[in-house]
């Protein structure tokens, strides 16, 4: 009898590799959402390890081996997992407030609550967002952390931790701010960060956790935080600084009439011809809202490949208007989703983000034709992946692609009597997820996270909460 104590004997490196395992999805609906816009009334995915192996019409093949398991999807819609292209996690502490206000008025209601946010509190708050996203079909985030009070301890990895405790993939914006309220900006002074410091610590962000592999689970972005808090030269070395590291850019643009006529003032020009003036338009940045793009604008982004994270709960909440998804599209602009923070979208629910984008459209010039359905699916899946740089690895179900992956559920009340499945999913009430998947792993199964328990989450975030509530008010 071995030796319990001994040491394991090491593997014979010659011996072959364990196969990798199958998982079947089979007699489901499927809109693959690639370059086709193929669809199956009734198909299959077989996955293999990490990836996608096949995706096709009736059952799976038959004789397949090493199969773990078999979904049987009947009645069930399978789509690539939602991408999240722009949000602030740590407002999931601050929901519900400045119910009444714009931008500006909103920025400065909260900011002086934001400015106390520490560790702990973005953590909990980090962990709330993403399990609301994940539980909604989310399988892919970004979230653009751009606020660091001083001795709040290190915010940036307390979200990294909570995206890993989730399962699910990461992009992290490392934010910064240098032009608080005494340099003319919004932020309180203590609230923002020396132009030097931003750059260090985001360059050190880039070197400890970008992961620029095929199938990363985080990566990281060079991400000031708006022209409004942020010195011209910030927003011009932390381009150079996010070409020398090769990793992607994004801010806040042309959300508001306010932010437009704040850059006339400033810099004597629009935001669009202030971006390209700093190095901020290109195939590796995207921008948050743009709402108020004019049609050289939109000629700009296209020619630059520039992307948009569009947000259309958000931009209604703080009534800052109907953003041009349609003209952007029409010209090519790569345009995703995002929920935004949840302080000005407090569902914090990405599926939300397809049906809004959908409906808030169609009251703009193009009214009714303005987006289908299948255009808002693929704003919320591929869009979102070709706008976080990630469109050959995610976004679309095909073989050879990473297995993230979404089943709804639309055999019940809410659904069953809509014949079109993505029709049901898109115009329709937020459909239960029945399986989502990450890389072949689930992280929701029967509508329920299979990483992380709910009610702690949500007990956590509240304390929280009212901690910085309580803070906020002593100060």
């Amino acid at each position: 009898m071995a030796d319990p104590a001994a040491p394991a004997a090491s593997a014979d490196p010659a011996a072959p590799a364990a196969p990798e395992q199958r998982v079947i999805i089979e007699n489901c609906a499927i809109a693959t959402v690639d370059d086709a816009d193929t669809e199956y009334p009734s198909g299959h995915v077989v996955i293999r390890g990490r990836v996608i192996e096949s995706v096709g019409a009736g059952a799976a093949p038959a004789g397949l081996e090493h199969v773990v398991r078999r979904v049987d999807g009947s009645g069930h819609l399978l789509t690539p997992g939602l991408v999240n292209t722009h949000h602030h996690f740590y407002q999931w502490l601050t929901r519900g407030l400045a119910q009444e206000a714009n931008l500006f008025d909103w920025l400065v209601a909260l900011y002086p609550t934001w400015a106390r946010i520490d560790e702990p509190m973005v953590h909990a708050a980090a962990r709330g967002s993403l399990a609301m996203l994940a539980r909604g079909g989310a399988t892919t985030v970004s979230d653009h952390h751009y606020i660091h009070p001083r001795g709040a301890g290190d915010l940036l990895d307390a979200e990294i931790r909570a995206a890993r405790e989730t399962g699910v993939r990461f992009t992290a914006a490392r934010g910064s701010m240098d032009r608080g309220v005494s340099d003319g900006g919004l932020p309180p002074d203590f609230a923002v960060e020396t132009t030097d410091g931003a750059l260090r610590a985001t360059e050190e962000a880039v070197d400890r956790y970008h992961d620029a592999s095929f199938d990363s689970m985080l990566r990281i972005a060079v991400a000031p935080c708006s022209p409004f808090s942020v010195s011209t030269e910030l927003m011009r070395q932390s381009a150079e600084l996010a070409r020398r590291k090769g990793v992607r850019l994004h801010t806040h643009g042309s959300e508001t009439r306010e932010e437009e006529q704040f850059c006339h003032e400033l810099f004597g020009m629009g935001p669009t011809d202030y971006f390209e003036s700093t190095g901020w338009l290109g195939q590796d940045v995207w921008m948050a809202h743009c709402v108020h793009l004019t049609d050289s604008d939109i000629a700009a982004f296209a020619r630059t490949g520039t992307g948009v994270a569009h947000c259309p709960s958000s931009n209604a909440r703080l009534a800052a208007g109907i953003a041009r998804v349609p003209d952007m599209l029409a010209a090519e602009v790569p345009v995703g989703l995002g929920v935004d923070g949840t302080a000005s979208n407090e569902s914090g629910e990405l599926h939300t983000e397809l049906r809004n984008a959908l409906l808030v459209n169609r009251l703009g010039a193009h009214r009714e034709r303005a987006l289908t359905a299948r255009q808002a699916l693929r704003l919320g899946t591929h869009g979102g992946a070709r706008v976080l740089g990630r469109e050959r690895e995610i976004g679309s179900l095909e073989a050879g692609k990473l297995a993230d992956l979404v089943l709804w559920r639309l055999d019940g009340l809410g659904h069953s009597t809509i014949a079109d499945p993505v029709a049901a999913l898109v115009f329709g009430a937020a459909a239960p997820v029945t399986l989502s998947m990450v890389g072949g792993s689930p992280v929701v199964e029967q509508g329920r996270l299979t990483t992380v328990e709910e009610e702690d989450v949500a007990r956590a975030a509240r304390d929280e909460a009212r901690r910085l509530a309580r803070i906020a008010a002593e100060a």
